[in-house]
């Protein structure tokens, strides 16, 4: 397994204080630690981060959840129902950079660590707060869970089968592109503080997300004004677009210019179908769709999956197989970056997907332990002998 290479730049320098949980937040966190920042987690002795919690399965005691989401930080234990807990989060903020929450709406604010607050003693702070709803939305107020935004920002009403239920994606989207786009977010705020600009306060919704990257399927709504419709695994503007059976296995077939379905054609033996008007350009072949895909499949079934994307590929029609998540990891090991873990041993995570000049800058930290650096993240900021003991008996002490 290859060594991760050295986080040191381009985020060298820049601390992040991230008080999120869950994974919207602590993705955006772990992208800036893969760029080289210094993140420091804070979590509640009593357990931590709940996604800990949300397993199996697990790795020496740790779900695999959170391990998906926290490579590269430091852990610090603060319960902030004290008092002090507070004052010591509310210190260590003074001396980041960067604060990433995603509380309730209105619940940073009321413990005294909202962007306001902070800012007053750390005037070029960037802070991120991460929501379910936009805060111009009547829903402003309410918590928001991936699942239900899927289901309220349209997604499901696209994915699944034609005749079947509305389904959501198999990974909490909203939640992981909601802390792409705060990272961006972060990093421009970053460059304008840079540039003499005072912080400024990064907010990303969920809603907003999930809006955003509905993309093509979002105009033909708000553009075109039609309802974007289920079609299972074909594409609403392009056929032959789709997954075909063949012997044993689904492939993907990606026919995109009138060429690479001629050249389809040919593979397949359907000599008829390249010269039939009703096929001949892409707007037709939506149009008849229906005559057209039947037609395909019965060729493509009668192949072995290896020897049909093969010829595919000699004849330069995108194709592609339809692996399980092993399949594609095994595929491609130089994805998998190797941790040693305090008590899992060796974990693997999945690299950044940022080459910068040839490398995919991913810190090798491991995801941290509950609490594994509180000593030393409060003694690099300042706290002296007798403030570390009294946190470590006090808001920081681990059940």
């Amino acid at each position: 397994m290859p060594a991760a290479p050295p986080t040191s730049d381009p985020l060298r320098g820049v601390r992040v204080l991230d008080l999120s949980r869950v994974l919207a937040g602590p993705y955006c966190a772990m992208m800036l630690a893969d760029l080289g920042a210094d993140v420091i987690k804070v979590e509640r002795p009593d357990g931590g981060d709940i996604t800990r919690a949300w397993g199996p399965p697990w790795a020496g005691g740790e779900a695999t959840y959170y391990l998906a989401a926290n490579r590269g930080k430091r852990s610090i234990a603060i319960d902030l129902r004290d008092p002090a807990g507070l004052a010591i989060a509310q210190r260590l903020a003074g001396t980041c950079q960067v604060v990433i929450e995603n509380f309730i709406p209105g619940g940073a604010e009321r413990m005294g660590l909202g962007f306001e607050a902070l800012r007053a003693d750390n005037p070029g702070l960037v802070y991120c707060s991460l929501s379910g709803y936009p805060a111009d939305s009547a829903e402003a107020a309410l918590p928001g869970f991936d699942f239900a935004i899927q289901a309220e920002g349209g997604i499901m009403s696209i994915t699944g089968e034609e005749d079947g239920a509305p389904m959501k994606v198999g990974v909490a989207i909203a939640d992981i592109t909601s802390g792409m786009f705060a990272a961006s977010g972060i990093l421009a705020a970053l460059l304008d503080v840079e540039r003499g600009q005072p912080g400024r306060h990064v907010r990303v919704s969920l809603y907003d997300a999930q809006l955003a990257w509905l993309a093509n399927r979002g105009t033909e709504a708000s553009v075109a004004g039609i309802e974007p419709e289920r079609l299972g695994n074909a594409h609403p503007s392009i056929v032959p677009y789709e997954t075909f059976p063949t012997r044993g296995a689904h492939i993907v077939i990606a026919v995109g210019t009138d060429d690479q379905y001629r050249a389809l054609c040919g593979v397949l033996g359907l000599d008829e179908a390249a010269a039939d008007a009703r096929f001949a350009t892409n707007p037709e072949r939506v149009a008849h769709r229906a005559a057209l895909v039947p037609l395909l499949a019965t060729a493509t079934a009668t192949w072995e999956a290896a020897d049909l994307l093969a010829a595919l590929e000699a004849a330069r029609v995108p194709s592609g197989p339809v692996r399980s998540i092993p399949e594609a990891l095994a595929q491609s090991p130089q994805a998998l970056v190797a941790h040693a873990h305090p008590t899992a041993g060796e974990v693997r995570t999945i690299r950044s997907p940022i080459d910068l000049d040839g490398a995919h800058r991913t810190s090798d930290r491991h995801p941290p332990l509950l609490g594994e650096h509180t000593r030393e993240v409060l003694a690099e900021a300042g706290f002296d002998a007798d403030e570390v003991a009294a946190a470590l008996a006090g808001p920081c002490a681990l059940p």
